[in-house]
């Protein structure tokens, strides 16, 4: 695979937001489930994280992709860019999360749950 400068990276993202989905999984099965519940730093208005340099120290669960662990994370949508780019599957969709999510300020932790939903364009 292609060796990437930081900015070269950064501007594969198209910025639809589907990474910052709260995702939930399985315990015994290890599945993941989607919801329609996103990151409280994420900025539907402007479609990036609010503190995308801090967010991995802010947010120890928020994961960093690279291209050493992109091909490792079966759970990303696979509309992404990066996952298109690792799987050399170019994909016309492109469409966002913006206006169909639920801020994670919103929603208490037991109620997650209630949110899972099938996103067709995932």
């Amino acid at each position: 695979m292609k060796k990437y400068t930081k900015k070269e990276w950064e501007n594969i993202c198209r910025h639809c937001g589907k990474c910052c989905l709260i995702k939930l999984q399985d315990e015994e099965t290890q599945e993941v489930y989607y919801t329609n519940v996103v990151c409280q730093y994420f900025d539907e208005e402007n479609m990036n994280c609010s503190i995308y340099d801090k967010r991995c120290d802010i947010v120890p669960s928020c994961l960093k992709l690279d291209i050493d662990n992109v091909d490792k994370l079966s759970w990303m949508p696979k509309t992404c860019a990066y996952r298109e780019l690792f799987e050399d599957n170019p994909n016309s969709i492109k469409t966002t999360i913006k206006g169909r999510v639920v801020n994670q300020k919103d929603v208490s932790e037991e109620d997650l749950e209630d949110y899972i939903v099938e996103w067709d364009d995932l």
